[in-house]
């Protein structure tokens, strides 16, 4: 079953561009790449977490696919009844607005159900990443130290690089070093944010990541 890829930050996945800057240029110059999603996304903590996201809410993910694909059908007949509509001659301008407000407001319920019942297993998607990602910045400097890199950009500064210019890997190394598990379950009273945010992203100087939780959709490779 294809199903809430997007839910999880392993769908975040973006292979990094790259430095302008040659393989040997860039050791020797001190210049690399990371890109600060894909370094979580790769890390132990976060495929466990991942699995154990897909596992314990597993009924509200498949009752997310169910609806989303019932109300992508009921859709699909509204917007037919309305091209129907428009293209016949001398068509009622007042009941194609009406029929387009349907349309309209039908989708926003429906979003708006399948973010409630997405909410749980979101959140603690959102619980798992806020921990890995405060230690990404302390993962990040020990790879800069260790790769003896002197400027760190993220891929999308960048437009060409070779392989070797992109210490993603190493970060992920590193982070799975610093955080070796998360949990799932976030505490009653916890809030996205609370957490304090230590990651760095890389640039040339650390700057606290923008990782954010993806919405809801369909989850990719996990076929069933």
């Amino acid at each position: 079953m294809k199903t809430i890829s997007k839910l999880l930050l392993a769908a975040a996945l973006v292979a990094p561009a790259a430095t302008v800057a040659t393989s040997a240029q860039a050791q020797v110059n001190g210049i690399a790449v990371a890109d600060p999603q894909g370094a979580i996304a790769g890390s132990r903590a976060w495929t466990a977490a991942r699995q154990q996201i897909e596992t314990t809410y597993k009924t509200q993910l498949d009752q997310v696919e169910a609806r989303r694909a019932a109300i992508s059908r009921e859709l699909d007949t509204l917007v037919q009844a309305f091209q129907t509509a428009r293209a016949a001659p001398n068509a009622n301008q007042a009941a194609l607005r009406t029929q387009a407000e349907q349309i309209q407001a039908k989708q926003q319920a429906g979003e708006q159900e399948i973010g409630r019942l997405a909410a749980p297993a979101q959140r603690a998607q959102a619980y798992a990443v806020e921990q890995i990602q405060a230690r990404l910045g302390e993962a990040v400097q020990n790879a800069v130290r260790a790769k003896n890199v002197s400027l760190l950009v993220s891929p999308q500064a960048v437009l060409f690089m070779q392989p070797t210019a992109d210490i993603t890997s190493a970060v992920t190394a590193e982070l799975d070093k610093l955080v070796p598990s998360v949990s799932t379950t976030p505490p009653a009273n916890w809030q996205p944010g609370q957490q304090g945010q230590q990651g760095a992203a890389p640039a040339a100087s650390p700057a606290a990541p923008a990782t954010t939780a993806p919405a809801p959709a369909r989850r990719q490779n996990s076929g069933r």
